[in-house]
């Protein structure tokens, strides 16, 4: 059975956010109006956290990427009504879009706020309607969205596969977000495969993962500094 994880060095990362321009544009985000930034209204499934570590004057700033935690025990699904939200094949946690009803629970019992809710009907530059992604759905006014590890990529690499009438190649699959990292902060793959490198950094002792004791057992590592 395979489970995609995730695994963030914050050694490497410089939050240059060219990991959030390529999950905007391979997943179709809407461009946000000035006046929905103001409110916060911004579509972003993935966001540079910034956090500021250390007391007094012994402080630094450490930048956290945060996708969708994509969690073993995901407190999200347990509250959505209509089963918009559930856990699917491969340790995913998936989105029903036509199913959602914008009641947002969801977003309420996500402790990592993961989750956005479409405020508006998603709309584009006419320069851009011909870069949309035509393997990602166009989401409407009023459901909570979230990102998916760029799931349709993987059903990509297993239709070649069952053409060329072999196995899907594991490392032909990645996010956009790890494939544009220009510095090779994110590694991604199948943590229940001893080979992958993704699972051998998780068992690092740099390894944490954020809200850890709330036990959603999220499958995104992070790689703390190493201390000089």
């Amino acid at each position: 059975m395979t489970r995609w994880g995730m695994v963030i060095d914050l050694d490497r990362c410089t939050a240059c956010r060219a990991c959030i321009m390529a999950c905007k544009l391979e997943n179709n985000h809407g461009v946000s109006s000035p006046e929905d930034a103001d409110l916060g209204r911004c579509i972003n499934w993935l966001e540079i956290v910034v956090e500021r570590v250390g007391r007094e004057h012994e402080t630094f700033e450490r930048y956290l990427p945060r996708p969708c935690m994509e969690c073993d025990k995901p407190p999200c699904i347990k509250v959505c009504p209509v089963y918009a939200t559930y856990m699917a094949d491969e340790g995913l946690v998936a989105q029903i879009y036509p199913r959602c009803i914008g009641c947002r629970y969801c977003m309420n019992n996500c402790p990592y706020n993961v989750k956005k809710f479409n405020w508006h009907a998603p709309k584009w530059p006419e320069t851009i309607h011909k870069h949309l992604n035509p393997d990602v759905s166009l989401r409407p006014k009023g459901v909570v969205e979230k990102c998916t590890f760029c799931h349709h990529r993987w059903q990509r690499v297993k239709e070649q596969a069952r053409m060329d009438q072999k196995p899907p190649d594991k490392n032909a699959y990645k996010p956009a977000c790890a494939e544009a990292c220009p510095a090779g902060a994110i590694i991604f793959g199948d943590i229940d495969d001893p080979s992958m490198e993704v699972t051998q950094k998780a068992k690092t002792v740099r390894a944490f993962r954020l809200l850890e004791e709330l036990g959603t057992e999220p499958k995104v590592w992070y790689l703390a500094e190493r201390k000089e």
